[in-house]
């Protein structure tokens, strides 16, 4: 990845935490549904998710003198319009990373910004490894208590796919939640809402298929 245009995540405290092929999201669909048997106890009761929600921030916000944006036009921009998702800072949610799979699809989702929401769709292009930013001092992602011998960070790299027909704003998706919440329905413990700082979030199957099918509906 270019060294200097790296995917930034949205920033928060290291304890809280951050292709418009219609055939190709429907051959995705399928495989998400024929994966869906997997999103069961892998141990323990651990779920497996094979869906996600990757958080990361549209307008310039600077820490330490350095501009953390990074929006899905960024992500657009880059080489094969692929980029590696560093500066994860949150245990819970660098875990989720490590669970991502090679092919697997995340929603972009625009946030700390004025309009917060899902921009577009990005698959996950190379499983979790080392987050070099850790080790470097002049990242605003530097964590001097992390060694290279037993390094606590990792990241995966995502590639572009296809913008939403439309932005799906933060409003509208809590709307369904709370309509779900209520009368039932996908939304209803969408971590977007039950583990709202979390940067890099699960979905059920069943979940990002709802908010895919929203793009072809009228603003609720």
């Amino acid at each position: 990845m270019p060294p200097k245009k790296r995917t930034r995540v949205s920033k928060t405290s290291p304890n809280t935490d951050k292709t418009d092929d219609n055939e190709s999201l429907s051959a995705a669909s399928r495989k998400r549904k024929a994966a869906n048997t997997a999103e069961v106890s892998e141990s323990a009761g651990s779920p497996v998710f094979t869906c996600w929600l990757m958080k990361s921030e549209p307008e310039s916000r600077f820490e330490n003198g350095i501009d953390v944006k990074f929006g899905i036009e960024d992500l657009k921009a880059l080489p094969d319009q692929t980029g590696c998702w560093d500066g994860v800072r949150n245990y819970q949610a660098r875990n989720f990373m490590r669970q991502m799979k090679e092919g697997q699809q995340a929603f972009f989702y625009h946030s700390n910004c004025k309009e917060p929401g899902i921009a577009g769709v990005m698959t996950i292009v190379k499983e979790a490894y080392v987050d070099h930013t850790q080790f470097d001092k002049k990242d605003v992602h530097y964590d001097a208590s992390s060694k290279p011998d037993n390094p606590k960070w990792s990241m995966v790299d995502v590639q572009f796919q296809r913008m939403m027909k439309r932005f799906l704003p933060l409003s509208e998706l809590k709307k369904y939640h709370l309509q779900h919440r209520t009368n039932g329905g996908p939304l209803k413990d969408m971590a977007l809402f039950t583990r709202a700082r979390l940067s890099v979030q699960p979905l059920t199957s069943e979940e990002f298929d709802f908010i895919l099918s929203l793009e072809d509906k009228e603003p609720l």
